[in-house]
């Protein structure tokens, strides 16, 4: 007798084959819970991927939570449990329940749910978003030949539910997601970000894993609203052109009852073998890259986002925990690879074959590696053995520049060289700097209260290190709150201290950001050759005496070019000289000293003239009264 034909939503060989393979890339089409048509029948399709499983069955709020109401039937090879049930109505909650190879019955979430209950509640919820609505399309069609190396990349990286909240609320306060759209877009716009990157979107069920421990990877949370919500937020950002960047967890997940640890009772999407897949420290899985599911699992969520809900680029977390056998592991901890090497030779092949297919099916989109180690080749060309990511946080600029921060200004003449060690390095890599959330948490300090000294030496640090990180080579990333000199280090469970911006010293740093942030987007020079040779010349690496740093950033047509320089001492140098390289005159575009920024404001000359005078082995050179932690930046 003839199998019956499948119908149209139903898992078919091709969706197995492929899934098998590795390749379906459209695969949370089909996996998952979703709204169809069977005959005159209205209701959901259920399908899951459970493959040493007994039995599986649909539990719910349509059916009283009863084991033996919804049983799904297995389809082979590859053990995808499916079923159809009538009249569910839209947003009821759900889990499978998986009996067990050893009879045992556990109560599952949907791996590829798109909603969620809201925690404490662990159950997915039936939701439709097959008519997700979008007004980007300018923005979209911009983005395919928007080219992340020739044009500014200033990041705001933000924590929804931290960022405001609503006052006086007897619940969390959180903004929703149309509520904090509307916040985010005045505020960026105003301070001169291009591009918001938001942390903890992805379905978790603690909030003080910031979001990165998930158990819904392909719903965004139900803290803030509902998916129409979230594509609405990220509409209305796409229609002020600011683009947004989502952190995305691949490298591990926690083992939550209800989540993707031990999913059908046995290591399903995890190794089975807990030295290659648990993570000590954090106490959670690690996914297993050889196996084609689950790796399908991984980057058809990437293309989720960036397909189907229009995100700009992910940020990739934990890169070097995927990367490194022994990362975070003792002497037998951890299993080496076939050749007896510590590099995970799965990880790196996943790798190339997502940022291959993210890139080459969505050209203009990101792929950010967080990678702390020396790892060669993070940006580099997947052809040329590369793992293809289009940026990678720059961790030890990051290191090197807040240890010298940290430092009395006495002593930095002594450790001159940790900032300028990175531009030796700075065309190796794609990078991107940043002073991240993980900077200013765990009694590490906010930016401000890592500065030393008290009161004006404090704020005037912060001023002349941020100048310094925005005129160096590489895009740019601040957290939340550091634009204003939070005080306090950053709490999930609080909002930021908005307050503090009625304190002088709070507005004129949230002031002198604004103000880099804008000349940073609208001056070529500081971002167009950023990873060419010719973007960037110092002109004094070696005053390490005075903590003096000058440098030049140049255009590609080398029309308007940009001189700073940052005194990184209380010291005042009213006789300061810079040697520059055309007799021509220096328009003075920024100035510490002013008023706004917590300044003497005293007046200044607008435009300086090079004088035929050697200095900093240049022909030509010019005076400048340096204030103590003065900054100055120029054009020519």
């Amino acid at each position: 007798m003839a199998e019956r034909k499948k119908k149209t939503y139903e898992i078919g060989e091709l969706d197995q084959y492929l899934f098998g393979q590795g390749n379906h890339y459209e695969i949370y089409k089909k996996l998952g819970s979703h709204r169809v048509k069977d005959g005159h029948r209205q209701g959901v399709y259920f399908a899951v991927w459970a493959p040493h499983a007994k039995s599986v069955s649909v539990v719910g709020e349509f059916n009283e939570w009863d084991t033996q109401a919804n049983p799904m039937k297995r389809e082979e090879p590859l053990g995808i449990y499916t079923c159809f049930i009538p009249k569910v109505q839209e947003d009821m909650m759900y889990k499978y329940c998986i009996e067990t190879y050893t009879g045992d019955y556990i109560f599952k979430a949907d791996p590829f749910a798109n909603y969620a209950e809201l925690r404490p509640g662990t159950a997915s919820r039936v939701h439709d978003i097959s008519e997700l609505k979008w007004s980007d399309t300018q923005w979209m069609k911009r983005r395919e030949d928007w080219d992340h190396k020739k044009e500014p990349v200033s990041v705001y990286e933000v924590h929804i539910g931290s960022w405001k909240k609503h006052p006086g609320c007897e619940d969390d306060g959180f903004y929703t997601y149309r509520d904090f759209g509307k916040e985010i877009v005045k505020y960026v716009k105003d301070m001169g970000y291009t591009h918001v990157e938001l942390i903890g979107i992805a379905e978790h069920p603690f909030d003080g894993s910031w979001g990165y421990q998930v158990t819904g990877y392909y719903a965004p949370t139900s803290r803030y609203g509902t998916p129409q919500d979230f594509a609405w937020m990220v509409n209305h950002l796409h229609q002020h052109n600011i683009g947004i960047i989502l952190d995305w967890v691949p490298a591990h997940f926690p083992k939550d009852a209800h989540g993707l640890a031990d999913f059908d009772g046995t290591p399903t999407f995890e190794y089975a073998d807990p030295r290659m897949g648990e993570h000590p420290d954090w106490g959670t899985k690690i996914f297993d890259y050889g196996k084609n599911e689950v790796r399908n699992f991984l980057i058809a969520n990437a293309l989720f986002w960036v397909e189907y809900f229009h995100i700009d680029g992910l940020r990739v977390d934990a890169v070097a925990s995927m990367l490194y056998l022994d990362y975070g592991k003792n002497a037998g901890e951890w299993v080496p690879n076939k050749y007896g090497e510590n590099k995970n030779l799965e990880a790196i092949d996943f790798f190339k074959h997502l940022n291959s297919v993210v890139l080459g099916r969505n050209p203009g989109a990101m792929m950010i590696a967080e990678e702390s180690t020396a790892w060669p080749k993070v940006t580099g060309d997947v052809e040329d053995d590369g793992l293809g990511f289009s940026l990678k946080w720059n961790m030890g600029w990051m290191h090197d520049f807040t240890e010298y921060m940290k430092l009395d200004p006495y002593f930095r003449k002594d450790n001159h060289n940790l900032m300028t060690f990175a531009m030796s390095y700075a065309y190796s890599e794609n990078y991107i700097l940043v002073l991240s959330h993980d900077e200013v948490v765990h009694l590490k300090c906010s930016m401000l209260n890592k500065m030393p000294g008290l009161g004006f030496d404090k704020y005037a640090n912060l001023k002349v290190g941020y100048a310094f990180m925005m005129g160096h080579v590489g895009k740019k990333l601040l957290f939340m709150g550091q634009e204003f000199a939070q005080l306090r280090e950053w709490s999930e469970e609080r909002e930021l201290d908005w307050y503090l911006l009625a304190e002088p010293e709070h507005q004129a740093i949230q002031n002198w950001v604004r103000d880099l942030l804008h000349l940073y987007k609208n001056k070529k020079a500081m971002y167009e050759a950023d990873h060419e040779f010719g973007g960037f010349e110092w002109i004094n690496a070696d005053d390490a005496y005075r903590s003096i740093f000058s440098f030049m950033r140049h255009s590609k047509d080398g029309k308007k070019n940009l001189l700073f320089v940052c005194n990184f001492t209380p010291m005042e140098r009213a006789d300061y000289r810079v040697g520059v390289p055309k007799r021509k005159q220096y328009k003075l575009l920024l100035n510490s000293d002013e008023e706004k920024y917590g300044g003497t404001g005293e007046k200044r000359p607008q435009v300086y003239k090079a004088q035929k005078q050697e200095c900093d082995g240049r022909p030509y050179s010019f005076a400048y009264s340096l204030p103590p932690y003065g900054v100055a930046v120029f054009e020519f």
